[in-house]
């Protein structure tokens, strides 16, 4: 008996492209495909998959993201409609304790589509530049990219998108630490992420914050043509950290 043949992709609402269907870990030993647009910086969740994933599923979402993060433009068709059922998608905000962000849901609850910026937002791994900060990046490059859509930021004029007014914002170490520990105590037997990266993580703070002291650096030495952004930066420090984790420090 023949298997039956795979679904055929998911077209990206905002380019009509193919969406790349991921695997990753859920709650109560569950599994979820997502779909994602890494040229647009788009995910499809259907239903409530977004809360259904696992902490170790955010932070492997972090390296699949930062593999791809040099095929990001900005978002091209402004008229969104919902991949399954093809109405028009609604432009929607919501609240995670303190911290808003946007996404566009289905009228006919087939899901909702989030860009990554407002996923990291939603799991409360962003907050927004500092003043210092903010400093700090203008000596070392005059724009980047909004993390959001995608549009150029003048640094020397902007500290928020002048295209969809979101502000300029990076990844909040606290929230990192605060995610690898939740990974800790809820997933001690589970093979997602390096279980060595976990405890040598949460022993040794200072690699962490030694990652995101070089963000700025990361911005200056990329060549990624302007798709290069300061949330990018700290995904990129995130998944290498992921890739090679820090040796055990010392008791």
């Amino acid at each position: 008996m023949s298997e039956p043949a795979a679904a055929a992709p998911l077209s990206c609402p905002g380019c009509d492209q193919a969406m790349l269907t991921a695997r990753f870990d859920a709650h109560y030993g569950r599994t979820v495909d997502l779909d994602l647009c890494h040229g647009c910086g788009l995910i499809w969740f259907d239903q409530q998959e977004s809360i259904a994933l696992t902490p170790g599923a955010v932070l492997k979402l972090f390296s699949t993201l930062d593999e791809h993060r040099e095929q990001r433009h900005p978002l091209g068709s402004p008229a969104l409609r919902c991949p399954r059922c093809r109405r028009p998608l609604a432009a929607t905000v919501d609240r995670q304790r303190a911290t808003l962000f946007s996404y566009w849901r289905c009228p006919a609850d087939e899901g909702r589509l989030t860009t990554f910026f407002d996923f990291l937002r939603e799991k409360n791994f962003v907050r927004p530049l500092s003043p210092e900060r903010l400093a700090e990046l203008r000596r070392y490059t005059p724009t980047v990219n909004c993390s959001a859509c995608g549009a150029p930021v003048d640094l020397a004029r902007e500290s928020a998108c002048p295209h969809c007014r979101a502000p300029l914002s990076m990844l909040d170490p606290d929230q990192v630490q605060a995610a690898v520990r939740d990974l800790q105590r809820a997933e001690q037997h589970r093979t997602t992420v390096d279980p060595r990266f976990v405890v040598r993580l949460a022993a040794d703070r200072a690699a962490l914050e030694r990652a995101f002291r070089a963000v700025p650096g990361e911005i200056h030495r990329a060549d990624l043509g302007g798709a290069f952004g300061v949330v990018e930066a700290g995904v990129t420090a995130i998944a290498r950290l992921l890739s090679d984790p820090p040796e055990l420090s010392a008791p």
